[in-house]
């Protein structure tokens, strides 16, 4: 009846929704959450819309919430594994858009981004939990958010949780009802104590995360709904200020990101010689000076948090007036798949820095990765290196132990990122037969890195094809991707590409990057100093630079020459396509 009124044509239009209203509140006192909870969180949020689309918003959120908390409880009970928890998540991202736009008409921001966060990356932000927990209860000695009594009682809860809910599942349970209440006080019982120190998913509270933020540190974090781009504006002493973009501009940029893409892997040539032409459309499009316009000066570090599409392009190149995006933050710019994962990833201790396991070259056809992690290796106390063809599947699950122990991991080869299936996306090492069909077994694939233990790991750079690409296609932002992949393992940060630059302009970005990181500056503001560097450096001071690197005298008069053809002052890595290609994410 409520559908039918909702719908209705005859009659008058507020007494159909009225009665509409009256319906799916009669229905709700047989479709309870305890007795229904699939068919509650169902009708209530058709409710919800009611209120919606009748402008009574205050009513709306108060549906939404109440539909959410249902949802909320019912994924609380998967035991089936993450793919069901994702299924879950992308069936209900329609009740968190539909808040979010409530919250936004009753002003209500703060609200309006702890239901963005509640909603995306959910489930990575529960296995990194889940990870460094495990890490800690391995390792007595490391620091971490929870002390080893806290996650001997969280996994005691869990247990507990996961034992009950087989039985009730399984049909073994003495008194399923009484048993399934009891889980919920075990359930509300593990999240308030988690949530005393670090609240994840509901627990999320904005307040404490902005507590953490450092003062002169700024967040972008985009939300795309079906009729506009958001981008929240957070700082840590001020309130959320929130840009809404109009139809149109999300109109432009599904016609933008259509064209880019078709020309990436259409028409290369094409892409490459447009780059800069397609971030100053793009940087139009997200309107990103009037959403800078919001920033203070005295700010120097940005934190990016892309949402589906926008994870796909380079936004640190965007061109605003005579500058790029990177220009205008010295103390860098970074991207995070969100608060939550930022907040998660910050708590990890990762002192030391000075052992490097490095990956080079597997497929033996590029030229510079050699020179690349040859110039990086002396920046390291002690080193491990797989190279040309002892960089095999077999040779690098023998060496499993010292990858385990690295503080930096560096990958310089092939990669493929695969859209339509992302888990077999993969880092190629030797013998898996690049000319042909891959062989993903001799592969390290995506899937593969989420098992890895790298717990002393501070540092992963991946120089190689699109290892900063995500899973677009996921409605509720799960971000699936080789950074992903590396900070479950347990990686800070990550460093990788949305294309592959040329051979030699990455190896010279990467031993720039090593040497900037080796005088103490952070990841983030490390690789923007050195794509700066890239495209700013004239032929003149590249020669010079190059001769302060050790490498074999051939392969240095063979640099020097190819660039003798230039004049001095000439700038030959100027375009965004040899320095815009690598990004930070992490901490």
């Amino acid at each position: 009846m409520g559908l039918a009124y909702s719908y209705r044509i005859l009659g008058d239009k507020a007494e159909n929704i009225e009665n509409a209203i009256a319906s799916y509140q009669a229905a709700l006192t047989v479709r309870t959450r305890e007795a229904f909870p699939q068919d509650n969180a169902e009708t209530l949020f058709k409710l919800g819309l009611i209120y919606q689309n009748a402008q009574r918003f205050n009513e709306a959120y108060t549906t939404f919430k109440q539909t959410i908390e249902t949802v909320e409880s019912l994924r609380s009970e998967i035991i089936s594994g993450d793919e069901t928890k994702r299924k879950q998540a992308e069936e209900w991202n329609k009740v968190y858009s539909c808040m979010v736009k409530v919250c936004l008409e009753l002003q209500e921001y703060t609200q309006a981004l702890e239901y963005i966060e509640r909603s995306k990356t959910r489930n990575l932000v529960e296995l990194i939990l889940e990870r460094d927990m495990q890490s800690m209860m391995l390792s007595a000695y490391r620091k971490t958010i929870f002390s080893s009594d806290v996650v001997a009682q969280l996994e005691k809860l869990q247990d507990e949780i996961t034992t009950g809910q087989y039985k009730i599942q399984n049909g073994t349970a003495e008194n399923p009802q009484v048993l399934a209440q009891h889980l919920q006080q075990l359930r509300q019982q593990y999240n308030e104590l988690q949530n005393q120190y670090l609240p994840i998913g509901s627990g999320f509270k904005f307040e404490s995360f902005q507590a953490i933020l450092d003062k002169r540190t700024v967040i972008i974090e985009w939300y795309i709904l079906d009729d506009r781009i958001l981008a929240f504006v957070i700082k840590s002493t001020e309130e959320i200020t929130v840009w809404q973009s109009q139809p149109e501009d999300l109109e432009a940029f599904i016609n933008w990101k259509n064209q880019y893409l078709a020309d990436y892997h259409n028409q290369k040539e094409q892409w490459r010689n447009q780059l800069e032409e397609h971030f100053q459309e793009l940087a139009q499009i997200l309107h990103i000076e009037e959403i800078l316009a919001q920033i203070p000066k005295n700010f120097n570090r940005l934190i990016l948090i892309p949402h589906r599409f926008l994870h796909l392009f380079p936004l640190h190149a965007l061109l605003i007036g005579e500058s790029y995006l990177i220009d205008l933050f010295p103390n860098g710019v970074s991207y995070t798949p969100s608060c939550q994962l930022l907040q998660l990833v910050q708590t990890r201790q990762r002192p030391k820095f000075s052992s490097f396991f490095a990956i080079q070259n597997p497929t033996n056809d590029l030229a510079y990765t050699k020179l690349e992690v040859d110039s990086i290796l002396n920046l390291f106390s002690s080193y491990q290196v797989l190279s040309d063809q002892q960089a095999s599947k077999d040779a690098l699950l023998q060496e499993m132990p010292k990858l385990k122990e690295a503080n930096c991991i560096h990958f310089s080869g092939h990669s493929y990122f695969n859209l339509n299936s992302p888990l077999e996306s993969a880092l190629i090492l030797a013998d898996a037969n690049i000319s042909q069909n891959i062989d993903l077994s001799k592969c390290l694939t995506l899937g593969e890195i989420f098992n890895l233990n790298l717990s002393e790991c501070r540092l992963v750079t991946l120089s190689a094809t699109e290892t900063a690409l995500t899973d677009f296609t996921s409605i509720s932002d799960e971000y699936i991707s080789f950074p992903s992949a590396f900070i479950v393992a347990g990686a800070t940060s990550v460093v990788g590409s949305f294309w592959s630059p040329s051979d030699l302009s990455t190896a010279l970005l990467m031993i720039k990057f090593y040497q900037n990181l080796y005088i103490g500056n952070t990841v983030a503001v490390a690789l923007n100093q050195a794509q700066i560097w890239l495209r700013e450096v004239t032929k003149l001071q590249l020669q010079k630079w190059i001769l302060t690197i050790e490498m074999n005298p051939t392969l240095k008069i063979s640099l020097r020459r190819g660039f003798h053809r230039l004049p001095d002052d000439a700038k030959p890595f100027r375009e965004p396509f040899y320095w815009g290609a690598f990004s930070v994410i992490g901490a």
